[in-house]
């Protein structure tokens, strides 16, 4: 496999991860611009590339850490969402998030993830370890599960009331889903992209967005197809099967931001 191969098949993924660290699509797809463009302005970073994911990421930390506060400050003042998600940017160590989303969203080893954010793995477990106790001092809020397959359902259930959160209403199908939000707009929703009865995760999730901003993640088999970058893309995505650590950093990093709506 060529180089430019290896790039375009793990590109997606790289471009989650960004959208995540930074909580916008917009930024998120700037700094994965930058590292490219960083790589085709020096041979031997270019030359690194040719390793698989590992070094891709790798290229993307050093941008990303040499210009993070530079472009935090660019965002600000372009809205009350965008400053209020920088505010809380700044508030926090940012290597925490970075090591939480490597090893979860990402599902790097705790030894790829020191390679990539070029630190032992004893510090890398030490910012997971401090990163998972800023999730449990998040706001608990009621959440809606969107999941037609009951055994998952039941996990998420499981997993949403273990952090502290209660569960507003369960569906399996966009219409079911109308009748929970009726009674009770959710502070968060986990969503299936196919439901049921054929209807769309998607239109059930545009049905609550119509009603106010709610930080969503969507949980899916196939997160390629909303990964091709020719429209705007859920800024929590969540691979099938997931590991639970991998969920409740994403419920982190939704409430963190307070909206699943992108910085754009």
């Amino acid at each position: 496999m060529s180089l430019g191969e290896q790039i375009a098949k793990n590109l997606p993924y790289l471009r989650r991860y960004a959208r995540a660290l930074t909580g916008s699509q917009a930024t998120g797809d700037a700094f994965v611009r930058a590292t490219l463009e960083a790589a085709l302005a020096d041979d031997q970073l270019k030359a690194s590339l040719d390793g698989g994911r590992v070094p891709l990421y790798r290229a993307f930390n050093k941008v990303w850490s040499s210009a993070y506060l530079e472009v935090s400050d660019v965002q600000s003042g372009s809205g009350a969402h965008e400053d209020a998600a920088n505010g809380r940017l700044k508030s926090i160590t940012p290597l925490n998030r970075q090591a939480l989303l490597l090893t979860t969203l990402e599902d790097f080893s705790i030894a790829e993830t020191g390679e990539i954010m070029e630190l032992d793995a004893e510090k890398v477990e030490a910012l997971v370890q401090e990163a998972v106790s800023e999730i449990d001092r998040e706001t608990a809020t009621s959440v809606l599960i969107i999941e037609d397959e009951p055994l998952i359902s039941m996990q998420l259930e499981d997993l949403v009331q273990s952090l502290g959160h209660e569960i507003c209403g369960t569906a399996a199908t966009r219409t079911q889903a109308q009748q929970v939000v009726a009674e009770k707009t959710p502070g968060l929703v986990l969503a299936d992209i196919q439901l049921a009865d054929g209807s769309s995760g998607l239109d059930a999730v545009d049905d609550i967005l119509a009603i106010g901003s709610v930080p969503v993640i969507f949980i899916t088999a196939y997160p390629e197809r909303l990964l091709t970058g020719d429209r705007p893309e859920p800024t929590y995505l969540v691979t099938k099967p997931f590991q639970e650590q991998t969920v409740r950093a994403a419920i982190s990093q939704a409430l963190f931001f307070g909206s699943s709506r992108p910085l754009d």
